[in-house]
């Protein structure tokens, strides 16, 4: 743009420059400082008359009223161009739809406010990469069934000119396309760790993103965070991204969560009663990431009795029945399972019957006899007598009332087994009475003797003291076993018999005076016969005692 200027004499040229605005009391800018212009503006002139300038590339928004101003050194002497240069800019213009949709027809213009011949040949470009395919004498481009690759800035420019349209803009709409997850950490996973889903989807506009767990709806955002993860966020993912023109799923991701053992236990595989001689199979189970290695313990042994998921016991005994658990271990941790006890039924052992007390009592009391067996279940007991092939009583004891051999069978639903016979004789209550009669007055006889010695001793004269070594007192006792003809004619009695007898002193008058200073000499014989018990449970014992006391006549006054 050709451009001259005059000023009065005697001022001093200071500033010169170019701008596109003119308001009244506001400085207008300097093109040359302005972004748009800077590259473009070229200063022709100088600073006495010449003011001219260049503009390259222009474009239709260059379209403006443009204004020379320049600036002395005199205050407030500063003078601009009015009316000004007015830049009419004629070009190529695009025109197309500011958004389609894929799979829609796209039909964009190349408009131009010159006058074009009929030979005009028009070139299309796409993000300012020529169309070669569209060289041709028609100012429009077609795009069929447009898809998402066509979106872009379309320009368009004239064979043989070097100028080419701004851009316009294609918009095409989309469904999301290429929906998939990443996971982060993408490394092993283990319970307490926090874990990332990210969800990357290609859509225009973009996509709403939904999270999905199994099925289930867990979460929204294209990130899906899990801090203190656990082993109940184990399964699979995917995210579905959607907007107005479609949705679209991506790939299942899986969260393999690694955690210590948990919820360990033991269950027996087989019959719920078990008896002696089956064999059983214990199962552990447990819920652990990786699967966890088991091991089998018994009750207070610390080393292991066996591993694998299940324990077999074979031929199973009384002494099997014991207590066992599992233990499961991997490298995060381990935990051990309850306890189970493995019961073990058998039949009736060592079965035997105990006295409580002496086995011989008198007629009237009773005897307890216990009985004690092993059996699982414990065993019910029976008594029977030898002489009786029906039991007569139940229970762990009881009270034997007469003589007789006595034996318990215990018997539970695995069997039975009987005890050895044990004897218990009831003697009659004469027998005792006979005893405590004999016992009583033999140690009646004694003391009383005893008392006459001491007596007479302190009384009598030393000539008499002689004799006393006289009295003397013959105790024998004699065992002897009774036949059975004296059992059955005594009846099994106590017989006592005691003698008194007179004995008299030589006659002699010499010895005459004698006799009535002589002391009595008392003989006291005691004769205890007891029959040894014999083998007839209704025989009683006999016994007899024989006492027999001699006095002299001196005695007899």
């Amino acid at each position: 743009m050709s451009c001259t200027y005059t000023y009065p004499t005697g001022y001093q040229i200071m500033k010169v420059f170019w701008t596109n605005g003119s308001v009244k009391g506001v400085e207008p800018p300097d093109l040359s400082e302005d972004t748009e212009y800077s590259q473009r503006l070229q200063y022709l002139g100088d600073k006495q008359k010449n003011c001219t300038i260049r503009l390259s590339h222009v474009t239709q928004k260059d379209e403006h009223m443009y204004y020379f101003r320049f600036i002395t050194d005199k205050p407030d002497k500063k003078w601009i161009g009015v009316p000004g240069v007015s830049l009419t800019v004629t070009d190529l213009q695009v025109e197309a739809p500011e958004r389609v949709t894929e799979g829609d027809s796209v039909r964009l213009t190349c408009k131009s406010s010159c006058a074009l011949t009929d030979r005009a040949t028009f070139i299309w470009y796409r993000n300012s990469q020529p169309l070669t395919e569209r060289r041709d004498r028609n100012n429009q481009l077609l795009l069929q069934s447009v898809r998402r690759e066509d979106a872009g800035r379309y320009s368009c420019a004239l064979q043989e000119h070097t100028y080419i349209s701004p851009a316009a803009h294609l918009n095409v709409m989309y469904p999301p396309k290429e929906t998939f997850v990443v996971v982060s950490p993408s490394s092993e996973i283990v319970e307490g760790d926090s874990v990332a889903l990210s969800c990357s989807s290609d859509s225009n506009p973009p996509a709403e993103i939904s999270w999905f767990k199994g099925g289930t709806f867990v979460g929204s955002g294209r990130i899906y965070s899990i801090s203190n993860i656990s082993s109940d966020h184990s399964g699979e993912y995917k995210c579905k991204s959607r907007n107005k023109h479609g949705e679209k799923n991506s790939d299942t991701v899986t969260l393999n969560i690694m955690y210590p053992p948990k919820s360990v236990s033991v269950s027996i595989n087989g019959s719920a009663e078990i008896v002696e001689g089956d064999s059983v199979t214990l199962i552990c189970s447990s819920d652990s990431n990786p699967p966890a290695e088991i091991s089998w313990f018994k009750e207070n042994q610390s080393s292991a009795v066996g591993s694998g998921q299940s324990f077999s016991a074979l031929q199973l005994t009384e002494g099997d029945s014991c207590i066992y658990k599992c233990k499961s271990r991997n490298q995060h941790g381990e935990k051990d399972s309850d306890t189970v006890t493995l019961n073990v039924m058998y039949p009736p052992k060592s079965v035997s019957v105990s006295i409580n007390g002496s086995d011989e009592i008198v007629e009237g009391d009773s005897v307890t006899l216990s009985c004690s067996s092993d059996s699982n279940p414990p065993a019910e007991i029976s008594w029977f007598k030898e002489t009786q092939s029906s039991a007569f009583g139940s229970g762990q004891s009881f009270s034997a009332l007469q003589s007789g051999r006595f034996y318990c069978e215990a018997h539970n639903q695995h069997g039975s087994q009987r005890s050895d016979a044990v004897a218990v004789t009831v003697h009659g209550k004469k027998f005792w009475y006979a005893v405590a009669g004999v016992t009583g007055g033999l140690g009646g006889l004694i003391f009383i003797f005893i008392i006459v010695l001491f007596m007479r001793k302190k009384l009598r004269p030393n000539h008499i003291a002689q004799k006393q070594d006289d009295l003397y007192v013959s105790v024998s006792a004699h065992d002897r076993p009774l036949s059975e003809s004296d059992a059955v004619n005594q009846n099994n009695a106590l017989y006592s018999l005691i003698t008194l007898s007179n004995v008299s002193h030589n006659q002699t008058e010499g010895k005459a005076s004698d006799s009535e200073d002589t002391e009595e000499i008392q003989y006291a014989t005691v004769l205890h016969h007891r029959n040894k018990e014999m083998n007839q449970p209704e025989e009683k014992e006999s016994q007899y005692d024989n006492i027999r006391k001699y006095r002299t006549d001196a005695a007899r006054r």
